[in-house]
């Protein structure tokens, strides 16, 4: 099917972008005078306030006034506003079997899809309005354009409709009125693809206009220069997919900022603030038992975690790590003959967990192998393609494990073994299968949460291994990028005049991501074996109110130790990506 015109997919990648950083890479970037009016600046003023702007102040307010005055270096390309894009040009390819014309001119014809149309006006008190919908659809309704008019189509991201996408709808409805002389009683919202299209008619009514007209007056406000940015949002864990979040995360960090303790959101925080807990220092200072009784008062769930807050801010104030726990992290470890690191690739939208990934690790005669042992380990990329079915991937990875009986099988986090024991489920394992595999299993984030307190503002594997001295071979990369990365392979691996080394290189990006994340398992692992164990009167000592906890022994590895990049096997090298065992 054809592209629709004025509807761009997502641009090739082309690899990993650098990631912007301030011009002295340590200092957060100053804010205080982006918005200054000044020779420069007096010319955004009268700028307009677009559909953008209304839907990044809807999700955060702050994110408008970066878009419209932060500075753009700043800001960081999103391998997930790439994938929205891609989901709405295949929506868009689903619900109109013709490629859709372009401009005025196209609506002029009647013709059944419009992109490309720029619509302006005016909003309360005379604000200056810009929008541009994705795609208009032709209706049966008289218009100044003859005995036709248009209707705006939105592709849903989500099972269901948000307060961002209602008044959006809302501003393309009342500029598309204007535009075309005929209300605009009604929209379409799209989601999914093909067979899966949903389509819903959402009605524009007058109650939605109501709230447009009390929303915009207050976004113009918010995004006048001179204005300072609006503070940091209380919950940031919302903040992972946002093109500011580095440039926030720098000033969270320079200020203390309660967010940064992990283990507190959005609620959390305004109980802290609330009694005058307003930053990590001052909760690193707080009177554990004071802190609970005060909490209690919200729920004995605020109450039982007091403590625990206050030691994970002490241990961030402090920049050491805290046992909490005696004993050995991973006792599976002690007589195994060797380990299986296991990291899944997915597409959660769709439920595909299209790569198995798995690093054999044999223990040598000398121990455990170190960072640039594990390097040279072995790595078996183990596809789920849809059209070779799911029972020959249970073949080929049951057939690995199988092969390593005695071998422990590492992940970090839940999403592996969930995903494994359905699978083997599926597949028809018997229960003492599953419970043999389950036995396996070891959730190295678990045993690190269970034994350990870090300085670290978040538990996930990254901010864990990054703080163990670990380095990805590819910077910027995440879940999104793969993701975007396997879709583009999918498509461009029959396609005829693209050369076979350029097809394949988003899996061998993909591969060496998928690998990377198992050495960086392995990274947390090996530190765990290592870790010193504290006396018990260490683990007895309580969290002295404003002081630090005894230094534990330094740990981190040496940052020389970290893996090369240009010593890793390149994944292109790797054989069939189902080798059988």
């Amino acid at each position: 099917m054809q592209q629709p015109a004025g509807v761009s997919p997502p641009p090739r990648d082309s690899g990993t972008p650098a990631t912007a950083r301030p011009p002295d890479g340590d200092v957060p970037w100053d804010l205080s005078n982006a918005a200054r009016p000044t020779a420069e600046s007096r010319a955004t003023v009268a700028a307009p306030l677009t559909d953008r702007l209304l839907r990044s102040w809807l999700r955060c307010r702050r994110r408008a006034w970066l878009d419209r005055h932060g500075p753009a270096e700043a800001r960081r390309w999103s391998a997930h506003r790439a994938l929205t894009l891609q989901d709405q040009l295949h929506s868009f390819q689903s619900l109109l079997p013709t490629r859709p014309s372009h401009g005025e001119a196209a609506c002029r014809a009647g013709s059944e899809g419009v992109v490309g149309l720029r619509l302006r006006g005016a909003g309360p008190g005379g604000i200056r309005l810009e929008a541009h919908p994705p795609l208009l659809l032709r209706i049966d309704s008289p218009s100044r354009w003859g005995a036709h008019a248009y209707q705006p189509v939105l592709v849903r991201q989500g099972r269901h409709l948000t307060r961002e996408h209602r008044l959006v709808l809302a501003l393309w409805g009342r500029l598309l009125a204007a535009e075309q002389g005929a209300p605009v009683p009604q929209a379409l919202v799209l989601a999914g693809t093909g067979s899966q299209l949903q389509q819903e008619v959402f009605k524009l009514g007058s109650g939605l206009q109501q709230q447009l007209e009390e929303v915009l007056p207050r976004l113009a406000q918010e995004l006048e220069p001179g204005r300072p940015p609006p503070p940091l949002v209380n919950d940031r864990k919302k903040c992972t997919l946002c093109c500011w979040r580095s440039l926030c995360d720098r000033e969270a960090s320079a200020e203390g900022h309660l967010s940064e303790v992990s283990g507190i959101g959005g609620k959390r925080r305004d109980l802290l603030v609330s009694l005058g807990v307003t930053s990590l220092e001052q909760l690193a200072a707080a009177d554990p038992e004071a802190l609970a009784g005060a909490l209690e008062e919200h729920g004995e769930q605020h109450r039982d975690v007091a403590a625990e807050l206050v030691a994970q801010a002490l241990v961030q104030a402090s920049g050491e790590p805290r046992r909490r726990a005696p004993g050995d992290p991973l006792p599976e470890l002690a007589a195994a003959p060797g380990v299986l690191l296991y990291d899944i690739e997915s597409d959660p939208d769709a439920r595909d967990d299209f790569l198995h990934g798995l690093l054999r690790l044999e223990r040598r005669e000398s121990g455990w192998p170190d960072a640039s042992g594990a390097a040279q380990a072995p790595y078996h990329p183990l596809l789920a393609l849809q059209e070779h079915g799911e029972e020959r991937l249970w073949q080929r990875l049951s057939g690995l494990l199988e092969h390593y009986p005695d071998w422990p099988l590492l992940h970090y986090g839940e999403t592996e073994a969930i995903s494994l024991l359905r699978l083997a489920e599926r597949q028809g394992a018997t229960e003492a299968e599953r419970a043999r595999l389950r036995r396996r299993l070891i959730d190295v984030h678990q045993r690190l949460k269970r034994h350990w307190l870090l300085p670290v503002n978040s538990y996930g594997l990254k901010a864990v291994a990054t703080w163990l001295g670990f380095r990805w071979s590819q910077r910027g990369v995440d879940g999104a990028r793969c993701l975007l990365w396997w879709r583009q392979w999918r498509q461009d691996r029959h396609r005829a005049g693209v050369p076979p080394r350029r097809a394949a290189q988003p899996l061998e990006r993909i591969f060496r991501y998928n690998r990377d994340d198992s050495l960086a398992t392995w990274a947390v692992a090996r530190w765990l074996l290592e870790a010193p164990e504290p006396a018990l009167t260490d683990l007895a000592d309580a969290p002295t109110p404003g002081a630090s906890p005894r230094p534990a022994p330094s740990t981190t590895p040496d940052p020389s130790t970290t893996p090369d990049p240009s010593t890793t096997p390149d994944p292109s090298s790797t054989p069939d990506p189902t080798p059988r065992p």
